[in-house]
């Protein structure tokens, strides 16, 4: 544990402990770096900047979930939802697959009883309610999480979508669960997809063709 290069005084209680360990921990979001390219600076965003940037989102396009939400638990999921990448690391949703899973679920397991007890358990249930996407909460919270690279991409003239391939049927079959929580922004990433397409930077669409980031 990072914590263990500098430990805590010895003077505190046993909870207050292992909570600093944990936020001490997940500072390591600060160095995994995403594929997303900020629009602003020429280079990639991280784990923390994607999540904060998702919280925002969340606050100013609640209005667009397919039915009300409970905002502050949505909130909770999009801020937890990467920890397990401190150990897992980011995978690019062109190249997720079944390995990824598992090393995510590892991660969860190391991860989350770092705190105590039902501080632990919360968490990890709001990491495993964004993973299962049922709830209305989880369905817009993964609808932003889908959406949010796709808008850095289209400020980026679509780089990676023209380096990777991408197609537009390749980029809706990935990103169509943004329907799921919310029709309003899944007609803003069509509209992006018509445009992107209109204007060059995708592939013809054929079998394999990638989504591109």
């Amino acid at each position: 544990m990072l914590v263990d290069r500098n430990p805590l005084p010895d003077d505190l209680a046993a909870d207050l402990r292992r909570q600093l360990a944990f936020v001490i921990e997940v500072d390591q979001m600060k160095a995994v770096i995403r594929e997303t390219v900020i629009p602003s600076v020429d280079r990639c965003e991280n784990d923390a900047e994607h999540s904060w940037h998702l919280a925002l989102m969340a606050i100013v396009l609640r209005e667009h979930a397919r039915e009300p939400v409970d905002l502050p638990r949505v909130l909770e999921m999009l801020i937890v939802h990467d920890l397990v990448e401190v150990y897992a690391g980011d995978t690019p949703l062109r190249l997720q697959d079944d390995q990824q899973e598992v090393r995510e679920r590892e991660a969860a397991d190391r991860l989350f009883p770092l705190l105590p007890g039902d501080q632990g358990d919360r968490l990890r249930g709001a990491w495993e309610e964004f993973e299962a996407h049922e709830t209305a909460e989880a369905q817009f919270a993964r609808s932003l999480d889908r959406l949010q690279p796709m808008l850095m991409e289209w400020m980026h003239d679509g780089q990676r979508w023209r380096d990777n391939g991408a197609s537009a049927e390749g980029i809706r079959s990935r990103l169509g669960i943004i329907a799921d929580g919310s029709p309003a922004l899944w007609d803003v990433a069509e509209s992006l997809i018509a445009e992107a397409d209109r204007r060059g930077w995708l592939s013809p669409d054929e079998p394999g063709n990638s989504v591109g980031f």
